[in-house]
């Protein structure tokens, strides 16, 4: 069987708002004697529409008409139907994730298509999901290196660090294009992040409303933000104001990063030279991309041309990948279908160590998936062990409860998922720590990453399988 699907992503940033179309091919890939397991054989972008500044009302809301209206104007020049659309993606990132009717506006775009992904990012998962759109983790992967992907948008700069290919760690700093704008007639400030403002008194640089400036009167300003950037990635030791800058967290600085890809829209300016005025867009990006692309960011550092700049979180909204999970599940009572649950998927690493080590990874990867300090519902994804001994389970399931405990205070079940086939014993030795007062669905034989979302549908084959989609992200 082969079969083509029209996908939509659709990015509302801080900035910039805009939307991608792709044909994603489907094809079967089992045999005639098993169970149908669909999954993605190429993708084609059909159409990149124009970006527009992301529309705000004067009471600092979404205006939600203009963004519909945007995104039907897209259609109409990609000459095709939202009914021709079967699949996508609605995210919402920076600092439009924060406005007061976010959720409302993203859930007013899912009508725009078919079985849509939903998302509302945070700052960490806004790194994420930017970070492999730039290609990075597949860079670590091939190259069995560490990199990190700063994506430099108009209000923050996100951060993924990832090591052969595994995502270890993520962070945000309140450093963007848009932080200080500028009239692009007369070239007067027009508005200074609060940040910005703080970071110009502390060092003594003259910034104000009103002022008239140039490349070479804002240079310094711009040199301040980059080095807070270079103290980022650890190529300098962190200053007096690097805990102001950052957003929520920033990157844990284990060991020294070799290598660095840059996305966003101040990224274009990092690889290529800009044409015309500097202030052509009303802000300092075009100058902070020029910084950055003759600091040690880049002097000293490997630089992985990111696949995708300005577009790299835009999204054409998945491989929904069906598949049968393993026959090993468990849970506790049938609360299905289960739709749209982010997965959290741990490091063989954290996997590596006793369970206060896994319960550890998981607590603090948790916060991933936090808006405004509100954590999501969840799914907790490890690879496992085959045969596992009882030890190995007892060490899992104890890391499990420790770490998941956040997510106890949530109505809803806790959803583990294994690669291995474990997921019976270790559903059952869960349940019982949580003393039998907590729903728990663990299922196996299911492969699944960051930035995955799953659906997990009613119980089949006399309750021993569940059927499961996964909604994988697909990045162009």
């Amino acid at each position: 069987m082969n079969e083509q699907l029209l996908s939509v992503g659709i990015d509302m940033g801080t900035s910039t708002t805009q939307l991608v179309l792709s044909r994603l091919y489907i094809q079967n890939m089992a045999s005639s004697f098993s169970v149908p397991r669909l999954v993605i054989t190429d993708k084609e972008v059909v159409y990149r529409s124009d970006i527009c500044f992301t529309p705000v009302l004067p009471d600092n809301r979404i205006d939600m008409q203009k963004i519909q209206q945007f995104v039907e104007e897209q259609y109409v020049k990609a000459g095709i139907s939202k009914d021709d659309i079967q699949t996508g993606a609605v995210i919402i990132t920076g600092e439009t994730a924060r406005k007061d009717n976010a959720n409302e506006a993203v859930l007013s775009l899912s009508g725009f298509a078919g079985d849509f992904v939903v998302a509302t990012a945070g700052p960490d998962l806004e790194s994420i999901i930017a970070a492999k759109g730039a290609g990075a983790h597949t860079y670590s992967k091939d190259h069995s290196t560490s990199i990190v992907n700063i994506d430099i948008g108009g209000g923050t700069s996100n951060l993924a660090l990832f090591q052969s290919g595994e995502l270890v760690d993520t962070g945000c700093l309140d450093i963007g294009g848009r932080l200080i704008k500028v009239d692009q007639q007369t070239h007067e400030i027009t508005y200074i992040a609060p940040k910005i403002r703080q970071l110009a008194e502390q060092r003594g640089i003259m910034l104000a409303l009103g002022q008239q400036v140039t490349p070479e009167s804002l240079k310094p300003i711009i040199e301040e933000m980059v080095k807070l950037l270079e103290e980022s990635v650890g190529l300098r030791a962190p200053g007096d104001f690097y805990d102001t800058i950052i957003t929520n967290k920033g990157l844990k600085l284990e060991k020294s990063i070799p290598c660095i890809s840059f996305s966003g829209g101040v990224a274009d300016y990092i690889y290529h030279e800009a044409a015309g005025d500097v202030f052509q867009y009303g802000d300092i990006g075009i100058l902070l991309g020029r910084a950055i692309a003759e600091s040690p960011l880049v002097k000293e550092l490997t630089v992985a041309r990111a696949a995708e700049t300005i577009r790299a979180t835009v999204v054409g909204a998945g491989s929904h990948t069906t598949e049968i999970s393993g026959s090993t599940i468990t849970y506790t009572e049938e609360s299905f279908p289960i739709k749209n649950i982010p997965i959290l998927k741990l490091a063989s690493v954290d996997e590596a160590g006793d369970s206060d080590r896994l319960a550890a990874a998981i607590s603090d990867k948790l916060s991933w998936f936090k808006l405004n300090n509100d954590l999501q519902r969840v799914a907790i994804a490890i690879e496992g062990k085959n045969s596992p001994s009882f030890a190995e389970v007892q060490k899992y399931a104890r890391g499990l409860y420790k770490g998941m405990s956040e997510l106890l205070e949530r109505e809803y079940p806790l959803i583990v998922i294994v690669h291995h086939d474990m997921a019976k014993v270790l559903g059952q030795t869960l349940y019982a720590l949580l003393d039998y007062k907590k729903d728990v669905v663990c299922i196996d034989s299911v492969q699944v990453d960051n930035g995955d979302y799953i659906d997990i549908g009613k119980p089949i084959a006399e309750g021993k399988v569940l059927p499961v989609v996964i909604k994988t992200l697909v990045f162009h």
